[in-house]
């Protein structure tokens, strides 16, 4: 049953969500710590702790404690939950109780990282910790009828993994999940201009570049866009520009594996749920489904309808908080 002091955290690589039952979406900031290395003082989280990276003197570092969607630094997680409660409690108004939250881990995730997922949000401060696997989350939070025998295709493109997942009465039949996201589509950006222009841009550069002129491999009209980065020959500053076309073949091959994952996905489904699948199409959610082009691409690729979810960055954390309503159907099968 749900409680009003209960929460749904979606725990990403790029950003962290928090869903309360009365008030929606009461956090979303960046997945980013900023420490001071000399006392191990965390000095700013999210959004703050972003604006910092690439800019801070030696002794301050940005870390993304999350990667490929599980826990890469449990202590400086630990320390971020606690920052991302206290905060959401707050907007939330059950300051004196500690929530029951709900997070959500990614299917592929082993049983080690899940228990660290589930150490970390209990030390920050849960009374009690459900977990939930991402793309049940993410199905729920598209308002899938999750808990009908009817099959769902949900293909979760966040920043640290991909996960394609045919769910039907409140579990997961067949999936597919890669450690490929908008975070390695930043970093085929990256690896592209340096070894094309040798130029060095961050990673806050490189995912401009993707939301401007970043496409799916589709066709379309050229279009450039100037960046400045650091000249490897002079090391001095130096502003290029750059097309769309060269863009696309950047990201080209992790694209790819992408769409390879959701064909796997879809040879995997028992024959009765295919036909729900043809009927009822797929359904894309993460912050890469936003990647222009993308939903013609995968309709090309796999003829089959394809449909953006309602609400596609915040659908993960939406139907964790949701999922509360489902919990028993859902922990009877996972």
């Amino acid at each position: 049953m749900i409680t009003n002091s209960a929460i749904g955290i979606d725990l990403g690589t790029a950003n962290i969500l928090v869903y309360s039952k009365n008030k929606g979406i009461v956090f979303n900031e960046p997945s980013v710590v900023a420490v001071d290395t000399s006392t191990k003082k965390v000095l700013a989280v999210g959004q703050e702790a972003k604006e910092m990276i690439g800019k801070t003197p030696g002794r301050i570092v940005a870390i993304r404690p999350l990667k490929d969607g599980v826990i890469a630094d449990y202590d400086i997680t630990t320390e971020m939950l606690k920052y991302v409660i206290k905060k959401a409690s707050k907007k939330v108004g059950f300051t004196m109780k500690k929530p029951t939250i709900v997070v959500c881990t990614p299917s592929g995730s082993t049983s080690v990282e899940r228990r660290a997922i589930q150490d970390a949000v209990r030390n920050a401060g849960a009374k009690k910790v459900i977990l939930i696997e991402e793309p049940i989350a993410a199905a729920i939070g598209a308002d899938l009828p999750v808990d009908e025998p009817i099959g769902n295709l949900i293909v979760d493109i966040g920043g640290g993994s991909t996960e394609a997942a045919i769910i039907s009465y409140g579990g997961v039949v067949a999936c597919q999940s890669i450690r490929i996201g908008g975070d390695r589509l930043d970093e085929d950006i990256v690896q592209y201009v340096r070894k094309q222009y040798n130029l060095l841009i961050g990673e806050r550069t490189a995912e401009q570049i993707k939301i401007n002129i970043g496409y799916a491999l589709v066709d379309h009209d050229a279009v450039s866009m100037d960046i400045r980065g650091r000249d490897l020959l002079t090391g001095l500053p130096k502003t290029i520009s750059i097309t769309s076309f060269e863009i696309r073949d950047a990201m080209k091959e992790s694209l790819l594996q992408i769409i390879e994952a959701i064909r796997a996905t879809l040879e995997e489904s028992p024959a009765e749920l295919s036909g729900d699948i043809v009927d009822l199409g797929v359904i894309l959610t993460g912050g890469g489904a936003l990647l222009n082009g993308m939903q013609q691409w995968v309709n090309e690729e796999i003829i089959v309808p394809v449909h953006l979810a309602p609400n596609p960055l915040e659908s993960v954390a939406i139907g964790t908080g949701k999922s509360l309503n489902y919990i028993e159907k859902i922990q009877k099968t996972v």
